[in-house]
């Protein structure tokens, strides 16, 4: 088989004329009942979730009031990738969202790779929410009087984590009381859980619960799930309104000064969480074949999500910076902590019920997605035929629905919320990268058939090469040392934690008598608190350097240098690199700069996740290429039509 069969494209012609030939290959045809005021709930039931009650206390507190800039510029990406979303769904109005945009513009391989991709979006993101949502629930429970065992409401890799540094800081001096509350409830989940030899069963079940009513719910219809997102999405809109209302009367606008305390560097820190409370808009596009008319209801649903959500996050943002001071913020239930200490508990009580429906409502939209990204994948015979089998009854893709259940419910039991967060992330971030990409790669082409809706063009030839020459200039004259420390892989400092976790007994032996030597003033009532000692310097970076590079211990546990520091530039060489070949193309070109910067604004995201997110995401995608190798290419109905 030619190396250019991997990049076979379908036309949009071929697509259109598919859908009417779907019910002659024994697809029944999904039920349209979807307007644009569904689809503007969809998205906002998507994105007014974990963000809005959880993630935003996080980002407050690192970047303070301004931390409104960080929901501005998100936004403003996110925008960019839903023009481009818009542009294609309105010119391919099929189910199928950036796996079908990408079939049209790059080919089959890329179309399965994206397709393969938003596993990690839908799924995966879908796991991440029932974790925040069995948080919440059992919090709930918890303020009731009812409490569950601690074994059933952690995920194990979060149980075995939090056992081994729990265990490094108390063998380091700190008592279980001084420990962190997440600690201490993964070490309670460790030891308390029932055991089979060496394996403890630690799982939660929650999370479980809640996918598999979600799943049933989606299963049921298409119908059943709007009227369930739009009630749910009117009782949580009702909810922040509510809390608007009453706490902006407890505003006071000393605690906006200053403004940006920790400067740039502290308002971008939260840029992964702040996307992770916008992803989910493009769930709208998997919807096209349930529209009534998606061509004009499609942009408009997705633009009207963003751009309510945006005010929302902003509103709160400024109520919640202005009722407590931004340090007391880093909490997992910023808006019932700030309720609960201006002593208005009824009001903590109605947000930590409205959480419990607002991610309700995010997982009913994501596990509605992932089912029509596998219906669309096996209508094209990259996936069994199973995968595409319509409920003659409910008018939903049964079999993707249940499997999908199975996908999200069983990980969830066990993965890390941290880790699927990030996993989420970039492989949004990857489909957003690639849309607009497409757009890109369309934008000069006659004979694609427009649909109703076309992004404004606005040439980016000189645009894209003076932002580059501006920030090139700005990096040099106003943040030079942390240019040239880059650029040089300069040798950084751990924190104290990371330190004093990576120590065996005899190393913390010989650290406590050194601090105690140098005459380390104890912050607490315990004779030996290894962590605490050492965090005191950290208020003076001279200082600390001075006292860590004297700790008695091996320099690879005090410093990260050389090839250990410089993977983790490694995203944010490629973004670099990626950006020079983009503003050469845009140059030569005349690329349109609203999906260029929706380009260029995504893979900067993608540069500030971890070296290991990308390393996960690559060993995920090698997996699907495995799968597209092993059958979907021989089966793809593209090449039994070349044969």
């Amino acid at each position: 088989m030619a190396f250019s069969s991997l990049f076979r494209k379908k036309t949009v012609q071929d697509i259109l004329k598919q859908i009417e030939k779907n019910e002659a290959d024994g697809h029944v045809s999904l039920g349209r009942y979807l307007t644009a005021r569904d689809l503007t709930a969809f998205g906002i039931a998507a994105i007014v979730g974990a963000g809005i009650f959880s993630t935003i206390g996080k980002a407050s507190s690192d970047g303070g009031p301004a931390v409104i800039f960080l929901f501005l510029f998100t936004a403003l990406a996110c925008s960019f990738a839903a023009f481009a979303y818009a542009e294609f769904a309105s010119m391919v109005p099929v189910s199928g969202s950036a796996y079908t945009y990408s079939y049209v513009a790059f080919g089959e391989l890329m179309a399965w790779i994206i397709g393969w991709a938003l596993i990690m979006e839908y799924a995966i993101g879908n796991i991440t929410v029932a974790i925040s949502w069995s948080d919440y629930f059992t919090g709930l429970l918890e303020s009731g009087g009812l409490y569950l065992p601690q074994w059933v409401q952690v995920d194990y890799l979060t149980a075995s984590n939090g056992y081994r540094d729990a265990t490094a800081l108390m063998q380091g001096g700190k008592s279980y009381e001084n420990l962190s509350d997440g600690l201490k409830a993964s070490y309670t989940a460790w030891t308390t859980s029932p055991t089979i030899g060496s394996f403890h069963f630690v799982a939660d079940l929650p999370a479980l619960f809640i996918i598999i009513l979600i799943t049933a719910l989606v299963y049921r219809g298409m119908k059943e799930s709007r009227n369930a997102s739009n009630m749910m999405v009117v009782v949580k809109l009702c909810i922040i309104l509510l809390v608007i209302s009453v706490g902006v009367f407890y505003v006071d606008t000393d605690n906006w000064t200053p403004f940006a305390p920790n400067g740039t560097s502290g308002v971008l820190k939260g840029v992964s969480a702040v996307f992770f409370a916008y992803i989910g808009f493009d769930a709208i596009s998997t919807t096209a074949e349930e529209c009534k008319d998606p061509q004009r209801d499609l942009p408009r649903g997705m633009m009207w999500a963003i751009i309510i959500c945006t005010v929302l996050y902003i509103v709160v943002a400024l109520v919640l910076t202005g009722m407590v001071n931004y340090t007391e913020l880093n909490v997992g239930d910023p808006l019932a902590f700030v309720f609960h200490k201006l002593d208005l508990k009824w009001m903590s009580g109605i947000v930590a019920v409205s959480a419990v429906i607002a991610m309700a409502s995010v997982l009913l939209v994501f596990q509605m997605g992932q089912p029509r990204i596998w219906m669309s994948m096996s209508r094209d015979g990259l996936l069994p035929k199973r995968f595409s089998r319509i409920h003659p009854k409910y008018k939903t893709p049964s079999y993707a629905t249940v499997v999908t259940g199975f996908v999200v419910s069983i990980p969830a039991l066990f993965l890390n919320l941290t880790m699927v967060t990030d996993l989420c992330s970039i492989g949004t971030l990857f489909a957003f990268v690639l849309v607009c990409a497409g757009v890109l790669v369309l934008q000069n082409k006659p004979d694609i058939p427009r649909g109703k809706f076309k992004t404004p063009y606005v040439n980016s030839k000189y645009v894209i090469p003076f932002m580059l020459a501006a920030g090139i200039y700005y990096a040099f004259n106003y943040n030079n040392k942390g240019t040239m420390d880059f650029l040089t892989n300069e040798t950084q400092l751990n924190d104290a934690t990371t330190i004093i976790t990576s120590l065996n007994k005899e190393e913390s032996k010989k650290v406590y008598d050194y601090l105690e030597r140098i005459g380390a003033q104890k912050t607490t009532e315990e004779s030996l608190d290894l962590e605490n000692l050492l965090s005191q310097y950290q208020r003076d970076d001279a200082k600390y350097a001075a006292v860590v590079a004297g700790l008695p211990i091996d320099n690879a546990l005090k410093y990260e240098s050389g090839l250990s520091l410089f993977k983790h530039k490694i995203p944010m060489w490629i973004f670099l690199i990626a950006l020079v070949g983009l503003t050469f193309w845009s140059f030569a070109e005349n690329l349109s700069l609203i999906p260029l910067l929706g380009l260029v604004s995504c893979l900067y995201m993608m540069a500030e996740l971890s070296v290991w997110n990308w390393i996960y995401f690559t060993a995920w995608l090698l997996i699907g290429l495995t799968i597209y190798f092993g059958f979907s290419r021989n089966n793809s109905k593209l090449n039994l039509k070349e044969a």
